[in-house]
């Protein structure tokens, strides 16, 4: 029978470590519940979370932390780890406006010792704490937990080459929840591993090496029988090889495997690497049935789970949807369409192009980078790359952008998804710079649509283009446009007047252009959909720079280096000097929330606007 609440007494996790084993497997159940139960009430990331509630207890008994220092990768698996380290309480308040974070933050908590959002940095991170504490003569653990699809990404490999020749005191967890726990992994398998990792097989091991180091041909042989033996058996192999002594695989849910394993490992000095098997959804029926849909989730009653339909939160269609859509009817017209994905199958809305033209479809794993040169390496042999991939992301390809792309001028079209503010991922997820680091690329192309008919219609134009376009588009819905069935195209770089107004002129670019038609009608402003941010349409600038007295700018896009310094630039260099005013993202990172508190904080909500159009235009009167 189950005793009283444990996880009520839970304030940090050094009330964990007086706690007997039977009784961490009593937290660890009810931190389960208590999770499913407060993700269900706000909404966030649900199947990562549920698989690394015994992981996160097992972690937080045996290490000192926060002066043992755990990195967290990606971070969408941490809820656990919040809870029980003294954000329990704040759990209701969870991606919301001026809440808790939804991942790791370090101006949140000590715990946190590491930022993160995006994914493979944990190891590399994890390294500089471990010499950084060498150097400085401290003695901690540090401990770096990846899942495995962060172990798909090049960045995981190079720091884990260089932690194994930097003999760093340095234990990387790989929490792999894809396998399921075969027959394998289980008792004998834990009994091993509690067995490698503990001081009589370690001690006995450098005893023998110490013996057959009279001979070093010897020695080498010992330790090529060493590592077969072992490859037969685990796939740890790899691992060693980078100079890591490998342990695992164990079950993730067993606490029983875990805290004996945990506590050797933490006696061993050097790089160590421990791989765990565990279970998306775990405790959860329906989620574990389907981890993808129940990875992130809004609001749902538990009883019920959710359906496809409640997932996307939405039934009007999403600039997603209407990629996905256009991605399968232009593959259908053009046999030498081929998609590319960095990981992002469903979030980027490929599903229903992946099951139809399955042979055009790449999925690259976590790998950016390599998404983009791959992509220039199709389009050099005369196929036409799309590669689907969040704003956000991009930024990590951005070398393989300008060199491997634009540098050679090449045919690959870019799906720019989630350009804007995201909302409750927050500022590792916002879209806010991508027009500023793409615009000063040479041979680049760069549409920016105003609602998903002009998406559709974009999409077509930028892949019509015989050489690197991109275009960007919000997450979420837009002004509700339909998007026609036919192919589309529209001229390239030129924009439109949908206003005819007097004396201030508005230029929006994308997905703020209902903001400025709204205020057009309050100022009888002249309102443009500059529809390109490059080419700019500097016909269309001229005119209305000749006959307006102000211009302004509206761009969702950091006001710094973006559009609308374009705007300016080409003003410039026309001779025509006029007052503008640039509205987009203010110089900082965007906290997360709900979008319409995003939108008031950055100043571009309704209000906002027009109280910074009217004083700029008090102001720059003559």
């Amino acid at each position: 029978m189950m005793s009283a609440s444990l996880l009520s007494e839970i304030n940090a996790p050094a009330d964990l470590r007086k706690l007997t084993r039977e009784q961490l497997a009593q937290v660890s159940q009810e931190l389960r519940q208590f999770l499913l139960d407060s993700v269900s009430q706000t909404g966030g990331h649900l199947s990562s979370n549920l698989g690394t509630v015994e992981l996160t207890v097992a972690l937080h008994s045996v290490f000192d932390t926060p002066e043992d220092r755990l990195v967290w990768d990606v971070g969408h698996q941490t809820y656990p780890h919040k809870i029980l380290t003294g954000r329990r309480d704040r759990m209701s308040t969870l991606r919301q406006f001026n809440g808790i974070a939804g991942f790791p933050k370090r101006s949140e908590s000590s715990y946190d010792t590491f930022g993160v959002g995006h994914s493979s940095t944990s190891i590399s991170a994890a390294l500089g704490m471990a010499l950084a504490a060498r150097q400085k003569g401290e003695q901690r653990q540090v401990v770096a937990i990846i899942g495995d699809g962060a172990m798909s990404a090049g960045q995981a490999f190079e720091a884990l080459n260089n932690a194994g020749v930097a003999n760093a005191n340095l234990l990387v967890i790989l929490n792999d929840n894809e396998m399921s726990i075969s027959p394998p992994v289980g008792a004998l398998y834990n009994y091993l591993t509690r067995l490698t990792s503990g001081k009589l097989y370690n001690a006995a091991k450098k005893g023998a090496e110490k013996v057959l180091g009279v001979s070093q041909s010897l020695l080498d042989f010992a330790k090529r029988a060493e590592e077969h033996v072992k490859g037969m058996i685990n796939p740890g192999t790899l691992f060693e090889e980078f100079g890591f002594h490998y342990y695992g695989p164990i079950d993730g849910h067993d606490l029983d495997a875990l805290i004996p394993t945990l506590q050797n490992l933490k006696q061993l000095p050097g790089p160590r690497f421990l791989h765990i098997v565990t279970r998306k959804g775990q405790g959860y029926k329906l989620a574990e049935e389907d981890p993808i849909l129940y990875h992130g989730v809004s609001k749902f009653e538990t009883a019920q789970g959710l359906d496809g339909a409640k997932a996307k939160g939405a039934s009007a269609l999403t600039y997603t949807q209407v990629f996905g859509d256009w991605l399968c009817d232009m593959a259908a017209a053009d046999p030498k369409l081929v998609a590319i994905t960095p990981a992002m199958r469903e979030g980027s809305g490929m599903v229903a192009y992946a099951e139809r033209y399955p042979e055009r479809y790449y999925d690259v794993a976590i790998a950016e980078q390599h998404a983009v040169t791959l992509a220039a390496g199709m389009a050099c042999e005369g196929l036409k790359p799309v590669v689907a991939i969040y704003s956000t992301f991009l930024q990590r390809g951005y070398d393989q952008l300008v060199h491997d792309v634009a540098l050679q001028n090449l045919d690959v079209t870019f799906a720019v998804d989630r350009a804007g503010l995201v909302g409750a991922d927050g500022p590792t997820h916002h879209g806010a710079f991508d027009l500023s680091y793409v615009l000063c690329i040479p041979n680049m192309v760069i549409a920016t649509p105003a609602n998903e008919r002009e998406c559709r219609e974009l999409l077509t134009t930028c892949y019509e283009h015989p050489g690197p376009a991109l275009v960007r588009y919000p997450r979420g819905t837009g002004t509700g446009a339909v998007p026609g069935a036919d192919l589309h195209t529209l001229a390239l770089g030129q924009g439109e007047i949908v206003r005819q107004g007097s004396r201030i002129a508005f230029l929006a670019f994308g997905s703020l252009l209902g903001s400025a038609q709204t205020l057009g009608e309050e100022f009888n402003a002249t309102v443009a959909n500059m529809r390109f941010a490059k080419p700019l349409d500097k016909t269309l600038l001229e005119t209305v720079a000749k006959s307006h007295d102000w211009i302004v700018t509206f761009e969702e896009n950091a006001v710094t280096g973006g559009a609308g310094s374009e705007v300016e630039r080409a003003l410039q260099t026309l001779n025509l000097h006029r007052p503008c005013l640039r509205i987009g993202l203010p110089d900082a990172f965007i906290e997360h929330g709900d979008t319409t508190n995003l939108y008031k904080s950055a100043g571009l909500d309704i209000e906002s606007l027009r109280n910074r159009i009217q004083q700029f235009v008090e102001q720059t009167q003559n």
